[in-house]
């Protein structure tokens, strides 16, 4: 039985989906890097025009922003990888889920509310998402 099991997932694993796995990973990993981004700005505040030198300066030296873009930088490597094996009409559009992936993550570390317009706009991403990968699994 277990050697049937064993089967499977390798057949499974070999199949492509290691790369969907990848990618979703790497959309994961940006939506970390943009809550940091997001906690570092707001710990600098509002940024205005006649300040921005001074905000900025924060903003860059901010452990938020600093941890966000080394996610970005990482992330931007695995994007490499996951190019050298996925169609880019494929994987380009399953970034989009990061948009779906944000929602929650907004909700939960920031409170910012989740109007029900939202909700079904990030499920009609889904369903696109899903339509763009048939046939490629």
């Amino acid at each position: 039985m277990s050697a049937k099991i064993a089967k499977h997932f390798h057949m499974w694993y070999n199949s492509g989906m290691k790369d969907y796995i990848l990618l979703f990973f790497n959309v994961l990993l940006t939506v970390m890097g943009q809550i940091l981004l997001k906690q570092g700005v707001s710990k600098v505040g509002v940024i205005k025009f006649r300040e921005l030198v001074p905000k900025l300066t924060q903003v860059i030296l901010n452990p938020y922003v600093i941890g966000g873009i080394s996610i970005y930088g990482f992330t931007t490597f695995v994007w490499l990888v996951i190019l050298s094996r996925v169609k880019l009409s494929i994987a380009y559009p399953m970034l989009s889920l990061g948009y779906v992936l944000t929602i929650p993550f907004s909700w939960l570390f920031f409170k910012e509310s989740i109007p029900r317009v939202r909700i079904i706009g990030a499920i009609i991403i889904c369903i696109g998402v899903y339509l763009v990968a048939q046939g490629e699994t």
